[in-house]
């Protein structure tokens, strides 16, 4: 897919985020936008692609660091719960609560117990979300190749605007595609159920995997066009009394 006819869809798309934010707003709808998958997968990419369009005091992106000592002691689920959304916004998690299901466990960060039994109530810590406070959840799985997910963290290593990107947990997980995979799969297992199934969505051409996402998104909430307004500028007032005063201020050197 060409620059060119990607930005044509997606400013298309990006309409479409602005009308269904309206409609949230309109209706205090509550959406939680899960994204997980390999290191590479694309996952911050598409969530720009999302939030790039609208309102961040609307569109919410929560990317926790590491957990505390004190937030260690937590019921797992604790320090998720205070972001979760209120009526009228949308919260979008850069990894999540499946942390435990798969980067805590493939590094050993979790027990087999601890594992075992997040899986088990997981979907139900769901269903109270979908169920019992009326939350709208979509969970999306970035699928990437081995072989993309080389080039692209390889490219992180030469870029200097991507090796931020590249942390010492990706290099020691990046050998265990294998573990990630079974973690993977006892997840999808586990928690892909009728009120919050995991949707799988093939990252290796981040143009496509970013509209695809978005089109399925748009698809999934039903929404309709907010009615806005008829807006005009007021006209400026005059300037009366005001005189420039000449003040010596920095000007940032135009060098561009």
């Amino acid at each position: 897919m060409s620059s060119k006819e990607y930005y044509k869809e997606l400013e298309k798309l990006e309409a479409e985020l602005a009308h269904l934010q309206s409609w949230v707003i309109e209706k205090g709808l509550k959406v939680v936008i899960v994204f997980e998958g390999r290191d590479g997968a694309g996952k911050g990419g598409t969530i720009k692609a999302i939030t790039g369009r609208v309102s961040p005091r609307v569109f919410r992106v929560v990317a926790l660091p590491a957990p505390t000592e004190r937030e260690k002691t937590q019921m797992y689920v604790q320090r998720y719960l205070p972001h979760l959304p209120a009526a009228g916004e949308v919260v979008i998690f850069d990894r999540s609560w499946y942390n435990r299901a798969g980067v805590e466990r493939v590094m050993g960060f979790a027990s087999d117990e601890q594992v075992q039994g997040f899986l088990r109530l997981a979907p139900l810590f769901e269903k109270l979300m979908v169920d019992g406070n009326q939350i709208i959840l979509r969970k999306y799985w970035l699928e990437v190749d081995m072989d993309e997910q080389t080039r692209r963290l390889e490219a992180r290593i030469t870029d200097p605007r991507k090796q931020w990107k590249l942390s010492p947990m990706d290099l020691k997980s990046y050998s265990r595609w294998y573990d990630y995979s079974r973690a993977r799969d006892d997840m999808f297992r586990a928690t892909d159920t009728d009120w919050a199934p995991w949707f799988v969505a093939r990252s290796d051409d981040k143009k496509r995997v970013r509209l695809n996402i978005i089109k399925h998104l748009l698809g999934s909430i039903p929404y309709e066009t907010v009615k806005q307004p008829k807006i005009s500028l007021p006209k400026r007032q005059k300037p009366g009394d005001y005189e420039d005063p000449g003040l010596p201020l920095k000007y940032v050197p135009e060098v561009y």
